[in-house]
């Protein structure tokens, strides 16, 4: 069994004149233990929510999304806190970083939800992201690139068997850039954990072997054409 099976996910907004628009609409849609996957779309095209959806952060209006057999759909939002902090690790393209914390907080607490909490760990995280010596660091005494690296050590500590990516370069120059997505992908593969990205960078889609269109997947797309 793949580690991610989706079938027939369905998701919905209001638009402003109050009729319901559809942005997701994704048939089927598959992911391997320990797979590496690039889904290209550009800006707008549904991604995000995708990848919200799929981490339990938005409730599908209909549909399946299994990981590791269990039915993120099929739950409570409890239950899909638990399942996201258990399983997924996600890595913002805003970072998300809690700004009144510590790298080395950050990283706990991010290890905390999902019953992990263990500071040797999160410290050794942060050492491999190359941020050992910014242990006590706000997130706005950091570069742009280092806070990346903080999300990323985040989203890794509690080794997740699922790690999802959302245009995790797009805040970052050039050479930041590429660094974040060896260092993604590098220790992807160190964790034995599948990761899907989003991006619509060409530069970084070249990087994956495997790459499939966002258009190609969700039937809202065509409909919109």
């Amino acid at each position: 069994m793949p580690l991610l099976t989706i079938s027939s996910l369905q998701r919905s907004f209001v638009s402003p004149d109050g009729e319901p628009k559809t942005i997701v609409d994704v048939p089927s849609f598959s992911l391997e233990a320990g797979q590496q996957l690039a889904l290209r779309g550009e800006s707008g095209s549904g991604k995000t929510t995708f990848l919200n959806l799929i981490a339990g952060i938005l409730a599908a209006d209909s549909g399946s999304i299994l990981i590791n057999g269990r039915d993120m759909v099929a739950l409570g939002e409890p239950a899909r806190d638990r399942l996201r902090a258990e399983t997924i690790g996600y890595i913002f393209q805003t970072f998300n970083l809690l700004q009144g914390y510590t790298c080395l907080e950050n990283v706990q607490l991010g290890m905390a939800f999902g019953g992990k909490a263990d500071r040797g760990h999160a410290r050794a995280m942060l050492e491999r992201v190359g941020l050992g010596h910014r242990l006590d660091h706000l997130p706005r005494q950091l570069s742009t690139g280092q806070q990346q690296r903080v999300a990323v050590a985040r989203a890794l500590a509690n080794y997740p068997k699922l790690v999802l990516a959302d245009e995790p370069t797009g805040n970052l120059d050039h050479k930041n850039g590429r660094e974040a997505l060896k260092l993604i992908r590098e220790t992807c593969r160190e964790n034995g954990a599948a990761l899907l990205l989003v991006s619509h960078d060409p530069e970084v889609l070249a990087a994956f072997e495997d790459v499939h269109d966002f258009a190609a997947l969700n039937e809202a797309l065509k409909e919109a054409v």
